[in-house]
């Protein structure tokens, strides 16, 4: 077989200086996902057949699209022994590096434990507010080629130290094909049943419940379109964690780090699939020559090459700016799931970067640590939601009551308020049982 053939300059090249730059940035950042009526139509259906038929729908489900033809739940349903064994069964590094990883995770994800807290006013009054973790959370992992151990830890564990009551975790097993390394994270990160569904149907089996499958009250994880499109249509029967959109590097080099090092680091959210974006600002334009080279000289070499290229063809770029400022406009403008600032100071551009999922700091904080090992999630906002969104966190399988406790010197003192509000607002019902408990 011949190789591919290369370009010179796989990826554009762009300067804020460009009379079209603001055009052209525009329509390198467009992403629509969820969006293609066909699958919105067919994603329907099959909730509502689930809904319906249950776990026959799951069944039938399973033998169209993973081609497997189970006969009951029981086939498509693992236990926690079958995990343990998984784990039992992986070389002795891998056992290792999913616990150092793991480790690492819920030391970071303990920190961000909310408590519950109160405190008491003048006269008596308690005002407060009353953390719980979710009953119950579905975590999706996709199956087939896209084998994610990592997204378990990164999902499981932040529930696990919410202290989420159960987790169910569903991945799709197309044609048998089970990974072990999958079973022996979940394992790991503390999942005591798996059921071997994926696509639209294990999100609607998670939201509605089956015979055999719980109902959950979240469900997080990523996924194909099916997936993502089902996540959306059953928001609010449920609560999800986003609707993700493909993977994006945006780095700010000052022209200091190794060409070939930002090259691998483009390649490593390129090489997800052909819609994932990276992207490199610098001031130094030699640099950007340097970097553009290290490019065409190492992707030949790489085992996912024909992935990488579409996406640096189709999505990628290369952005000439003037200066440090420029450069931090644009990374607000963009705001990306992960950030590299590849400079010699990063803490003195920190506080001006205001719209970014994860940032890493520094030319050795290769943004592949935090996919795996780091400690900070790496769930995180994608296609410019990082504006108002933030990562995956022990935060998101938490609720949050509020607690109110008058005395009746408190409901005397509030009374006259709300009855004014309430009366302004021309409702009587309300007044009166806020002036019911003021004192004569």
């Amino acid at each position: 077989m011949s190789e591919m053939p290369i370009s010179a300059a796989p990826l554009a090249r762009l300067s804020s200086r460009d009379e079209d730059f603001d055009a052209r940035l525009d329509a390198l950042l467009a992403w629509e996902g969820v969006s293609d009526a066909e699958v919105q139509t067919r994603v329907d259906e099959i909730i509502r057949a689930v809904r319906r038929e249950g776990d026959l729908a799951l069944l039938d489900c399973t033998r169209r699209f993973d081609r497997l033809d189970a006969v009951s739940m029981a086939e498509l349903t693992l236990e926690a022994p079958r995990l343990a064994a998984a784990f039992a069964g992986l070389p002795d590094e891998q056992r290792e590096a999913l616990e150092a990883a793991a480790g690492r995770i819920e030391a970071y994800h303990l920190r961000q434990r909310g408590e519950s807290w109160q405190y008491q006013e003048a006269d008596g009054t308690v005002l407060g507010q009353k953390v719980t973790p979710l009953d119950r959370v579905g975590v999706y992992v996709p199956g087939g080629k896209a084998a994610y151990p990592s997204s378990v830890l990164m999902n499981v564990i932040p529930a696990r130290v919410a202290g989420v009551g159960e987790v169910v975790m569903v991945v799709p097993t197309p044609d048998g094909a089970v990974n072990e390394l999958v079973l022996a994270a979940a394992h790991v990160a503390g999942v005591e049943r798996v059921f071997t569904i994926g696509g639209a149907q294990a999100v609607a089996a998670l939201a509605y419940g089956t015979e055999s499958v719980p109902r959950v009250d979240k469900i997080v994880g990523p996924g194909n379109i099916y997936v993502a499109t089902a996540k959306r249509a059953v928001f609010g029967q449920v609560g999800i964690d986003m609707i993700a959109g493909p993977s994006e590097i945006l780095v700010v080099s000052d022209g200091g780090t190794d060409p070939d090092w930002l090259a691998m680091d483009l390649f490593s959210q390129a090489e997800h699939d052909e819609q994932a974006q990276a992207i490199l600002i610098s001031w130094d334009r030699a640099h950007l020559d340097e970097v553009e080279a290290s490019i065409s000289r190492q992707l030949p070499g790489m085992e996912r090459r024909a992935i990488i290229e579409t996406s640096l063809g189709q999505r990628g770029a290369l952005i000439e700016v003037a200066d440090e400022a420029e450069a931090l406009a644009l990374v607000n403008r963009i705001a990306p799931e992960h950030l590299e600032l590849s400079v010699a100071e990063p803490e003195r551009l920190l506080d001006g970067v205001r719209h970014a999922g994860a940032i890493f700091m520094g030319r050795y904080t290769a943004e592949v640590l935090g996919d795996y090992c780091a400690g900070p999630n790496h769930v995180l906002p994608t296609s410019g939601t990082a504006r108002f969104s933030s990562p995956l966190g022990v935060y998101d399988f938490q609720k949050r009551s509020s607690i109110i406790h008058c005395t009746a010197e408190g409901a005397s003192a509030l009374g006259p308020i709300a009855s004014i509000l309430a009366r302004g607002e021309s409702l009587t019902a309300h007044a009166r049982a806020a002036e019911n408990r003021i004192k004569r």
